[in-house]
């Protein structure tokens, strides 16, 4: 029975997923806060070196079901298209850094896995985390354009990008006819 309620609870997530992300997308998008976070070989990576590409950068740890269960969506929506899009796992755990890489290898995730620890300062963080996972989608002009607390698909992370880029082309469209 608890499976049955969890089995039919996701369209409705989805459904509550695609309202969060169209709310973020009217609201003014904000500037994403550049941060600076290692990776599993030590390299630091800038959110700004992404500039120019859409970037996930998801907030997960290894201790949550729904983190685990939404990293092949991850791979897959990475894997698609890595010269239009990155992903950023930004683990939040204070974890080894063996067993970690361990578990991403045993995953198969080829995105880059950086290192916040179990409670990073604000300036490691893009905007709140209530909750894991959270993921925020920032668009390539480094702006934040929408925001998840909960698991993500990649054709639901995909029909946003092609809705916002649509919107935005028409936007541009339109107000080039109006001057």
């Amino acid at each position: 029975m608890n499976m049955r309620c969890r089995m039919a609870a996701r369209p409705v997530r989805r459904a509550i997923l695609g309202l969060l992300l169209l709310v973020v997308a009217a609201a003014p998008a904000l500037a994403a806060q550049d941060f600076a976070l290692p990776d599993l070989e030590g390299k630091t990576h800038h959110l700004s070196d992404y500039r120019g590409k859409w970037v996930l950068v998801n907030y997960w740890a290894t201790w949550c079901p729904p983190c685990r269960e939404e990293l092949p969506e991850l791979e897959s929506f990475y894997s698609a298209e890595p010269d239009k899009v990155a992903v950023l796992g930004v683990n939040m755990e204070d974890v080894d850094r063996d067993r970690l890489k361990a578990f991403v290898d045993e995953q198969f995730l080829s995105f880059p896995i950086l290192l916040a620890g179990g409670e990073p300062s604000r300036d490691k963080l893009i905007g709140p985390i209530t909750g894991l996972p959270t993921s925020y989608l920032i668009d390539p002009d480094g702006k934040v354009v929408a925001r998840q607390v909960g698991p993500l698909t990649a054709k639901a992370i995909r029909d946003f990008i092609h809705g916002y880029e649509q919107q935005h082309a028409e936007s541009k469209t339109s107000h080039g006819h109006e001057g």
